[in-house]
């Protein structure tokens, strides 16, 4: 969103921004960027850098924004279907693979802070060398973790109901009706 907005406004407002924020680091090389900017501004304002060359630059941001946006949007429409094949298996693993996932890293997550714990408080001579074991999965465990997180992020947004538009109601504002996430009950019949 804020590439669109800085390709929309351009090239004098992005080295501005720029500009005020390196000014701010007490840092030599960040200031030295600050004092570049200032002159590209200078040069900018004084015609040295002409306008065509400075539309020329705004078109080239704007492009690039348009490419990083559909970057983004393919990455995205990629996870969509392969949601989408998941839910729509007839197999009844590949449906479950999140849920599945999700257990066995609780499940290996506890085995391995129990046994942990189990070396802190018994086993106390070995604890540095247990502990430094540990902290050699970490890379490990922040991958599986965060994968796992990705999980429930998107079921949750799996889970959320959608909100459709009404027709305009009596009273002059939209109403918004809830629509479930889940498929309609289609068989058998209900008990009232």
């Amino acid at each position: 969103m804020l590439e669109t907005i800085l390709g929309k406004l351009g090239l004098p407002l992005l080295i501005e921004i720029v500009r005020g924020a390196l000014a701010k680091i007490d840092n030599p090389v960040a200031q030295g960027a600050a004092k570049a900017l200032d002159q590209t501004q200078a040069a900018m304002n004084t015609g040295a850098i002409t306008p065509e060359a400075q539309a020329e630059a705004n078109r080239h941001l704007e492009r690039m924004t348009e490419l990083a946006q559909k970057e983004r949007s393919d990455v995205l429409d990629s996870i969509n279907q392969t949601m989408r094949t998941e839910t729509q298996s007839s197999d009844v693993y590949v449906r479950r693979m999140r849920p599945t996932f999700g257990y066995l890293m609780a499940v290996t997550w506890a085995a391995q802070m129990l046994a942990l714990a189990y070396i802190i408080v018994f086993d106390t001579g070995r604890a540095p060398v247990v502990l430094q074991a540990v902290e050699s999965l970490s890379t490990i465990w922040g991958i599986a973790l965060s994968v796992l997180g990705l999980y429930v992020y998107k079921r949750s947004d799996e889970k959320r109901p959608i909100v459709l538009a009404a027709p305009q109601a009596e009273q002059g504002g939209a109403a918004q009706i809830p629509v479930p996430s889940r498929k309609p009950f289609t068989g058998g019949t209900f008990n009232q």
